[in-house]
Formats: C-alpha cells, structure tokens, sequence
C-alpha cells in the first residue's frame, strides 16, 4: 500500500476540535470515538514513517510500549504487515522497560508481551529488537543501563516513540519523582503501578517491587512522541498531564516540554478535560439540553444551592450566562432541568404497569418483562445492582442472570485448598471411600513452591467452582431459579494472561445465542468504560456487538440495553437516565446478597487500592448518590443506584 493512500486512510479519522485548546491544554490532543478507531489512526502513521524511510532506504528506529494501551496498535500494524506488504526489516526496535527481576520467558514479561503480541507476527530482524533485560544480576544491571543508552545513541536516535500513561503519571515506569534529566536505569515501582499490574500477575504479592526502565530524558530526545490513554480509569491523570504545570511528580507533564508530541485519546479518557467537563469556560457553546444539563448541576454543586434556588446572578457570575439568553430567566431554565432530574428517578426500574410512561425512563408495557442481567464476574450482579436485581424479582418480571465469566483468576489458594480439603472429607467420612483429586495435588505442588507460578487447568476448574457455587447462591437468594441462571464461562477470559483477554467471534457467538434463547425486553451490563481490555470493558463489548448484531430481528426493536456501574465509579448526575432508589431494608438485603460470596469477603484477591471491602464500596457509591441528588434538591433516599441507556 503506497503512502498516498494511507494518507486517504488517516485523513478519514476526525480531529478532535479544528484548533489546540491553548490556554488549557499544553499537549496537542486528537480525541477518537474509541481506542479502536484511535489504534487504527496511530498504526498508519507510523506505517507511513516505516514506508518513507524505506524509499530513502534508510532504517527507522521505534520507541516502543507495552500495557494494554498499545495492543490494537500492534494488531493493526500486523494486520497490514499481512494483508498489505508492510515490511519491517528497517525497523529497528527499542523497548521502554521491563520488570526487575523477571525471567523473559515467563508470561508476565515484557520480553514475552512483545513476541506475542508482535514481533512473532511480522518480519523485522531479531538482531533489530532491543527489550531491556529483566534476568541480569544486581551488579550487572548499571552498566547495563549505560549501554542501552548508547545503543539507542548508535542506532541514531528513537525516530517515533510510542507511549502509554499510568494511573500514576509515569511513562515507562518513570514513577513519581522521576526528573526530566533521568536515563535508563533501575527503578523502585509506585504501589498503584503495582496495583496496576496485580491482575498479571495473579495477586499484588506476585508483582516485583522494581524495573529497568528509559529514562525521561531518554523519551524526550526522541523525534516525535505519540501518547495514548485509552478508558474512563485515564481521564483524571490524562487531564494532569495535559493541563497541569511540568512536575516530578507526575512525569507525564514533561512531555509539555517536547516539540513534535501528540495525544491520543477515546471521549473516556478525555471525560476530565476542560473543553469535556466545563466547555463554557473554554468558550461560547451550541447550548442543547444534555450539556445545560451537566452546566445547571455543575453551578448548583459548585455554589452548594439546590437547582431551584439558583438566580440570574449565580449564572452570570460563574460565567454561564450565554446559557439562560434563550430562556425567560434562570428560574424557568431550573425548572425544566429539575424536572428532566425528578424524571430520572423511578421505584420501578422494570417499568409502572397501567401508567403514563412518557415522562418514566422505562416503558409501562409490557407488565411483566423478560429480564437479562449481565454479570461480568460472578458478583458484580449483586453489587453493582443488587437493589434493582431484587426489586425486579419482587415486581414480577422474568428475570435472567448471565454470568460471563468464571472469575476463576479471583479465588485465593487457600481457599481452594478449604474446598478441596472438604471433597476428600466428604469422600472419607461420608461416602467411605479415600479419594484425592488432582486438583488437591496441584495445589499441594503450588503452596510447596511459591515461585510456581503456573496454575494448572484442573486447579482453576476448581476455583472456578467455587466462584460458580457462590453466584448461584447469591441468585438464589434473589429470588433467580435455577433454569434462569446461566453460566457463560466466556473464551477470552481463560487466557493464560489478562493482556490476552481479546474478544472473539466465540465470545460473540455465546453472547448472541443466550439473547436469542431469552428475547430479552430488558438487558443490563455493566457499563465501566475504562481499560478497553478490562474484563468489565470486554464483556460490555461482547453485549453491544450482538445486540448490534442483531438488529435487523423484530423482537430486538423492543429490547432496552441499561448499563450499570461498577463498585469503583459511578455515571455522573447528569449521564443517569434511571435512579433507582433503594430504603434502608433494600440496602441491607443487597448486602446479605453481597456476602453470599465468600470467597471475595474480607480481603478478596484483586483488591485494587481500595482497602474498603465490596459490599462497603458498593453502599458508599449508592448513598453517595442519594446525597448527590439530595443536595440538588430532591428527595431524600438511604441508597440509590443508577443506570444509564444505550442506543445501539
């Protein structure tokens, strides 16, 4: 493919505003509806970059990332090594970093991720690629450094450097801290990085305290940079890094510093930004009512009134005063909002038979729905929406669960080892007959080396039980039978590592084939737009693409997809379509639901760097909602729970 055609490609990709926001945003920003179409755009410039320095017949040298920022980049670059004589035999290669210390072979290495993801599927030079080395001795590793950056120094300097952003601020692992005049060398990792890459790993404990990493100054003399942030979890971070002043304390703000860098980005990554979350102050805005919406709630938070108190001069001294030109005043304009608000919250999330449904969120007919609520893991049912799950069975509707995946990876091995230990009671005591599984002597092997960390597939079978046992119980005890609790045990997520959990036409099909066996009115899933390879994010997307799928079919035209949050965020006031309120009893029963899965009480095995258990996220998140309406002028709940529609 010549380069004038992957100018046509990248010219068909939209800018995210015709100018630089300067005065708010100190990095050039291309905004994309999702980290696919933004991957696509990435992977054709620097194939481009590839191909010009191959008609002057002249290497090129990449600056190269791992995480899962970069993989659909790297998949689209193989994509069009494949389909479109994309050589790269000029390419020459440098990683950012590696985990110290780490063997190369072992799956939670960079040296692996690259391979895998890239090198195994393209042609470039095995002599060309430079991954920092994980498995040197202490004494080695310094001179080591030293020479990485000559190397790159020879090789004539990193041409395009690929980056991804951590939650922290670092790029690479230049954690807090990190100055801009610091080269490659060993580092000790931020406990959010850890926390981070906990999920890899298979549990924080597992996660290495330190790696070998460029140093900012070795990013910054690179020709051009292309950050990306992909999911909602970057948008505080990527707003820093944009908008804040350069600080050693989040590292990405040097690259305020560089000449030729760009930022990348889905609308959720950019949610933070100034020109996102408060356009008036950038300039004038095309008012509709969505975006009066969102500025009506953000003057009455920030001046602490409710709407209906709110006057001409609260407008215009906070610089809102465009918006209530086309209204008779300020009060009409509360008015209407409030009203739109009040509509939002609903006691019957199902629908009010034998009413007038045109100011309701959910449609009154037909009385009773066909329900299918979507679980990615095994508890995220009850503890995302345990209320509305429950006030559902109580109302009379049919209501499925689904749950997605095994949740296998989240079940601590001595709690396996409990459940194994009650198998071969049972079969002593009960049934008279000694038996020990193979499961039982996998664990065995496991705890005697706890460097193992290769779990065998009859020891995550096992688990996987576990998790499976808890979520019927906990169905159950909403009120679910039996018949109408599914188990989907989705492909993507038996992956030997989080980074591998890509959807497939598997997941897709398993997806498809349950709604089609249900005919649903009424789906819900969990709507978490982070980490666009984050099992929440995977499975969402599995939903969306077999409804999408699906459209044409006459029963789908009745069929409503709700989205949810999870025990981590909540929509903001003003994207909530339906509140669900929830009373002190409903909230309780919601917790007792919540403790029926056990395994992830107290101290589950991918806490994040939330101490707080579960069942106490989830009850803050919902009172913190009530109060969030309360203060705006509402009525008064214990809990509330919010859901927000999807049109596909």
């Amino acid at each position: 493919m010549n380069n004038s055609k992957i100018d046509k490609r990248i010219s068909q990709y939209p800018k995210s505003l015709e100018y630089q926001i300067k005065s708010y945003e100190k990095i050039p920003v291309e905004l994309f509806n999702d980290s696919k179409d933004g991957s696509i755009y990435i992977a054709n410039l620097i194939a481009r970059a590839i191909r010009e320095k191959q008609e002057h017949d002249e290497n090129i040298v990449l600056g190269l990332a791992t995480g899962s920022s970069p993989l659909m980049v790297y998949a689209e670059l193989i994509r069009l090594h494949k389909e479109e004589e994309l050589s790269f035999q000029n390419v020459i290669t440098f990683n950012l970093d590696e985990y110290y210390p780490l063997d190369p072979s072992r799956l939670e290495s960079y040296d692996y991720f690259m391979h895998h993801y890239f090198f195994d599927h393209i042609d470039i030079l095995e002599e060309n690629i430079n991954i920092p080395k994980g498995d040197l001795k202490l004494s080695e590793v310094k001179k080591y450094c030293n020479n990485y950056e000559k190397k790159i120094h020879l090789a004539g300097g990193i041409d395009i450097q690929l980056l991804g952003i951590g939650r922290s601020g670092h790029i690479g692992f230049n954690e807090p801290g990190s100055e801009d005049n610091t080269l490659t060398r060993l580092v000790r990792l931020d406990n959010l990085t850890r926390h981070d890459a906990s999920d890899d790993f298979g549990g924080l404990e597992k996660v290495p305290y330190e790696a070998i990493t460029m140093g900012v100054k070795t990013i910054l003399n690179a020709k051009e940079i292309y950050i990306m942030a992909w999911g909602q979890h970057k948008a505080d971070i990527v707003k820093e890094a944009i908008e804040g002043k350069p600080s050693a304390f989040i590292p990405s703000t040097f690259l305020q510093q560089h000449a030729n860098v760009r930022f990348y980005m889905d609308t959720a990554a950019a949610n933070k930004l100034t020109r996102v979350q408060t356009p008036w102050k950038v300039g004038s805005c095309k008012w509709d009512e969505d975006l009066a919406t969102k500025a009506v709630i953000w003057l009455s938070q920030l001046v602490n009134k409710p709407i209906l108190k709110l006057t001409d001069e609260d407008y215009n001294e906070y610089g809102l005063s465009e918006l209530i030109l086309n209204q008779t005043n300020a009060y009409q304009l509360n008015i209407k909002i409030f009203n739109r608000l009040q509509h939002t919250i609903t006691g019957w999330p199902g629908g009010k038979p034998n009413t007038d449904d045109s100011q309701r969120p959910e449609r009154a007919n037909p009385k009773k729905k066909r329900v299918l609520l979507f679980s990615p893991h095994p508890d995220d049912d009850v503890i995302s929406m345990g209320g509305t799950f429950l006030r559902l069975v109580e109302q009379g509707h049919e209501v499925h669960v689904a749950y997605q995946t095994s949740g296998n990876t989240a079940v601590h091995d001595h709690d396996a080892l409990r459940y194994l230990e009650f198998y071969e009671d049972f079969h002593n005591t009960v049934i008279g007959k000694s038996v020990k599984s193979k499961s039982f002597r996998d664990l065995e092997k496991l705890l005697a080396n706890a460097n193992n960390h290769k779990i065998t597939q009859a020891l995550k079978d096992t688990k996987g039980l576990i998790r499976r046992g808890e979520a019927r119980a906990g169905a159950r005890f909403c009120g679910v039978p039996d018949e109408r609790i599914h188990f989907m045990d989705m492909p993507f997520y038996e992956a030997e590592s989080s980074k591998k959990r890509m959807l497939s036409e598997a997941d897709i099909s398993l997806t498809m084939d349950l709604i089609k066996k249900i005919k649903p009115h009424q789906v819900f899933a969990a709507g978490d737009l982070a980490d666009p390879h984050g099992t929440h994010r995977v499975c969402l997307n599995a939903v969306i693409e077999a409804l999408t799928r699906m459209k044409g079919k006459k029963w789908i035209k009745d069929c409503w997809l709700w989205l949810y949050r999870g025990a981590w965020q909540e929509f903001d006031i003003n994207e909530i379509e339906m509140c669900v309120p929830l009373s002190p009893n409903e909230l309780i029963k919601k917790r007792n639901a919540i403790f029926l899965h056990q395994s992830q009480k107290d101290r589950p095995v991918f806490p994040g760097e939330d101490e707080r258990e579960f069942w106490q996220r989830a009850e803050d998140r919902t009172r913190k909602t009530a109060e969030e309406y309360r203060e705006l002028g509402f009525a008064e709940y214990e809990a509330m729970e919010a859901f927000r529609r999807w049109h596909y």
